[in-house]
C-alpha cells in the first residue's frame, strides 16, 4: 500500500495575509512546494552538466567582462532615497527614509570567489535598519556577511522566509528576525513603509538533508509614492502577474538576469534576460535594474552576455526603463519619476 504524503499549509499566523483565502505555503512531508508541486533538482542533470562540454567555452574564456565599480561610501551617509548595487543580488536601498540590505554576500563563498570587489569595506555599511533575505542558497545567505553587517549595525532586524530563523540563530542568536510566508506583510516597519514577502519559483538547499526545508521568495517595498520589487532568485512563472494584481505596478524592479545556461538545468531556477524582461512587463515595471550577473561564475554563459542581451532588447524599444549601474553607483529614486 502506497504511503500517503503528509500535507500542511503554514504561514506566520501573527502576520496579515493579503491574498484572500490563502491558507499558507504548502509543505509535502515537511518540504516546501512551488505552489502545489515539489521541485527537486535532479542530480542526474547536474552530473550531465558537469560531464558535458560548454558550447560557449571559448567565448566565455575570452570574455573579460566584470561590472565596473563606483568606489566610495558617500551613499551610506546620504539622506536621499536610492538603490545601490553591491554585486550579485546585494543592494543597499533607502526608501521612505528606511534603509535595507538585500541578500548580502560581501566576501568569497566556498568554491565561489568574487570576480569583482565592493565600493567600500563591508564595515562601512552602517545605518542599516532591515536585512532582507530572499532564500537560503549560499550565494544569497552568507553567514560571514550577515555576521559582519550585524556587528556594524546593532539595530538591524532581519525579514526572512519561513523556517530561515534556525540559520540566523546559528549566525548570531541576538539578531532579531521575523519570518513570513508568501503574501504576508511584515509588521516591524515604521509608518509609511510596507514590506511584503511574495512568491518566487525556486528551491532551497544548503546541506545534504535540508532540501526545500526553508522557504524562498521575493520582496515588495511600498511607500505612498513608490513600489519597489526585489525578485530574489526565480524561474519564469505566473506569480509575476499575480504580484502586480495584488500590489499594483512596480516602479522599480531589481531583476535577476544571469546563471541561465545550460537551460536544461537552470530554466526551473533562474531566468534568462528575455524572460526577466517578460516578467518585468508582467509587473508593469517602470525601471529595470539587473542583478545576479558578473559577480560570481555560476553557469555556462559568458559573463558579459546578460548585459549585451539587455542592451539589445532596450535598443529594440522593448525595455525603455533599463538602468545598468556600476557596483556602488547610486540610482536616485527621485530622479526616476
Amino acid at each position: 500500500m502506497q504511503q500517503k504524503n503528509h500535507i500542511r499549509h503554514i504561514r506566520n499566523e501573527r502576520l496579515e495575509t493579503i491574498k484572500k483565502d490563502y491558507r499558507g505555503n504548502k509543505t509535502i512531508d515537511g518540504r516546501f512546494a512551488n505552489g502545489d508541486t515539489l521541485y527537486n533538482p535532479p542530480f542526474s542533470k547536474v552530473l550531465s552538466w558537469q560531464l558535458s562540454r560548454n558550447p560557449q567555452r571559448e567565448e566565455k574564456k575570452q570574455d573579460d567582462f566584470v561590472p565596473p565599480i563606483f568606489e566610495g561610501s558617500e551613499f551610506i551617509e546620504s539622506d536621499k532615497d536610492m538603490v545601490v548595487w553591491l554585486g550579485h543580488c546585494s543592494f543597499f536601498i533607502r526608501l521612505g527614509g528606511v534603509t535595507f540590505l538585500t541578500d548580502p554576500v560581501l566576501f568569497d563563498v566556498p568554491l565561489l570567489p568574487r570576480r569583482v570587489g565592493l565600493p567600500c569595506p563591508p564595515e562601512q555599511l552602517r545605518n542599516i535598519s532591515f536585512l532582507l533575505l530572499s532564500h537560503g542558497h549560499r550565494d544569497h545567505l552568507d553567514k560571514k556577511s550577515i555576521r559582519a553587517v550585524f556587528e556594524s549595525n546593532p539595530q538591524l532586524k532581519a525579514l526572512i522566509p519561513l523556517r530561515a530563523g534556525d540559520i540566523l540563530r546559528a549566525v548570531n542568536p541576538h539578531l532579531p528576525y521575523q519570518e513570513a510566508g508568501w503574501y504576508q506583510k511584515f509588521d516591524l516597519l515604521p509608518e509609511g513603509v510596507e514590506v511584503y514577502f511574495m512568491p518566487a519559483s525556486h528551491w532551497h538547499r544548503r546541506g545534504l538533508l535540508d532540501m526545500n526545508k526553508v522557504l524562498w521568495g521575493s520582496f515588495v517595498i511600498k511607500t505612498p509614492t513608490l513600489s519597489l520589487y526585489f525578485a530574489g532568485d526565480s524561474a519564469m512563472g505566473p506569480h509575476f502577474e499575480e504580484i502586480e494584481d495584488l500590489l499594483g505596478p512596480m516602479d522599480v524592479c531589481l531583476m535577476p538576469v544571469g546563471a541561465y545556461k545550460p537551460a536544461f538545468l537552470m530554466a526551473k531556477s533562474h531566468m534568462n534576460p528575455h524572460e526577466s524582461v517578460k516578467a518585468f512587463n508582467l509587473l508593469r515595471g517602470g525601471t529595470f535594474v539587473p542583478m545576479h550577473y558578473g559577480t560570481f561564475d555560476l553557469s555556462d554563459e559568458p559573463p558579459g552576455e546578460p548585459v549585451r542581451l539587455l542592451r539589445q532588447i532596450a535598443a529594440g524599444g522593448m525595455l525603455p526603463g533599463l538602468r545598468i549601474p556600476a557596483i556602488g553607483e547610486p540610482v536616485l529614486l527621485q530622479d526616476l519619476y
